[in-house]
């Protein structure tokens, strides 16, 4: 149904509440902010009223205090990912080795290189929008490659990977269709469906992941609250040594499996 034209704040706000926002006054702020002119805001208003995500109306997305691009049809980066972040930040050592696979928009990648002092920085996507988005974000900072998980990584990385951030998909393929339409509708299905147990692609990441891992390297993989024990295991099997970490504000769980150091004899321990 088209929207009638805006231009008033109060007007926005009574808009977009009508079409179920809830928190229509920060929407509207946002939308006033980004238009030139009152047609410009009735069309950003029409295009959130018809189910658009906010963050493909306006364009970016904020993620860890930065706004980063984030074009139609990519994933947008959730705010519980930042823990996942901050988890990796702590991890990381100088000068450290990142891969941001399934990088979406490549927020996570980003975020983490400029929260750290030197990072050689590594991302790769399956989709070519968010390969395109990755790159615009990623500028100077590193890399982005398209292709599935480590496939297009390139070989001299093996062994070297210092954190290895997997925001892989986690939604189990029956829930897929239980998702809000934001993300159900406009947001890449491989972004969000996990298969059947939702682990399917957590499963093939750990599997190839101690290759590529440096002694003592991490790989950090966001699950819900039910995955956290089956993701666990996962990860051990793997090979890794599995840890979970959990922040109830962000309701954010976070998986963290980290490869064995070598030690003198050449043998390596957990």
């Amino acid at each position: 149904m088209p929207v009638h034209p805006v231009s008033s704040f109060s007007a926005t706000v009574a808009t977009l509440r009508r079409a179920g926002c809830v928190f229509a006054e920060d929407e509207a702020s946002l939308l006033h902010e980004a238009a030139a002119s009152p047609d410009e805001l009735s069309l950003l208003v029409e295009h959130r009223v018809a189910g658009l995500p906010l963050e493909h109306v306006l364009g970016w997305a904020e993620f860890c205090g930065r706004r980063l691009t984030v074009d139609s049809g990519v994933f947008v980066p959730r705010r519980r990912t930042e823990f996942l972040v901050a988890q990796a930040a702590a991890l990381a050592p100088r000068r450290a080795v990142v891969v941001d696979l399934c990088c979406g928009s490549g927020a996570l990648g980003v975020a983490l290189a400029t929260a750290l002092d030197r990072v050689e920085l590594h991302a790769c996507d399956v989709e070519p929008a968010a390969v395109r988005c990755a790159r615009r974000n990623v500028g100077d900072l590193g890399q982005v490659y398209e292709g599935d998980l480590f496939d297009p990584l390139p070989a001299a990385l093996r062994g070297r990977v210092d954190v290895l951030l997997a925001n892989v998909p986690y939604v189990p393929t029956a829930d897929v269709e239980l998702l809000p339409a934001e993300a159900r509708v406009h947001e890449p299905r491989v972004a969000l469906d996990g298969g059947g147990d939702g682990l399917d692609v957590m499963r093939r990441v750990a599997a190839e992941a101690p290759g590529w891992l440096a002694p003592g390297g991490s790989l950090l993989v966001e699950a819900s609250e039910r995955q956290r024990d089956a993701a666990v295991e996962v990860l051990g099997r793997a090979g890794l040594t599995p840890r979970v970490v959990v922040c109830e504000e962000l309701y954010a769980t976070v998986v963290i499996g980290t490869a064995g150091q070598v030690t003198r004899s050449g043998s390596t321990s957990g």
